[in-house]
């Protein structure tokens, strides 16, 4: 009995992580498009971008606490990813192909760009009442 506990609750966080971090995933390409989303896509992108580029000076461009935390889990469960990213470990999963890691860093960084790009082009009423508030 205390070996299936750790072994369904390592199980159940395969699962959360499959779902929560997919589920951030498409957030972070699709919650600029609805306005009463905007805001909380702002905060989205810009938690991904810390994690990216300033958590990623100390432990690799492009980390990802999300990732880092189901590897470990699936590391747990005698399971571990073989792959670089969690896009090309959601790609293999869904389609049964392994991109090219240099193809996947390269598309993962241009779409994440490209969403920022209009997050903060649907969001700059907010912005310019931010920095009038700021100015006066």
């Amino acid at each position: 009995m205390t070996i299936l506990a750790p072994v369904m609750m390592l199980k159940f966080l395969d699962l959360f992580f499959i779902v929560f971090h997919t589920g951030f995933t498409l957030f972070n390409l699709a919650g600029w498009i609805w306005k009463k989303t905007r805001k909380v896509h702002l905060i989205t992108i810009g938690l991904t971008l810390i994690s990216w580029f300033v958590l990623g000076i100390w432990y690799g461009w492009g980390y990802c606490v999300c990732t880092d935390w189901h590897w470990q889990v699936r590391e747990a469960m005698g399971e571990p990813i073989p792959f670089h990213s969690y896009i090309q470990f959601l790609v293999s999963e869904l389609t049964g192909w392994v991109p090219d890691r240099g193809l996947t860093d390269v598309m993962t960084l241009c779409v994440f760009l490209l969403c920022i790009l209009l997050s903060v082009y649907v969001n700059r009423r907010l912005f310019s009442r931010f920095f009038k508030r700021r100015v006066s």
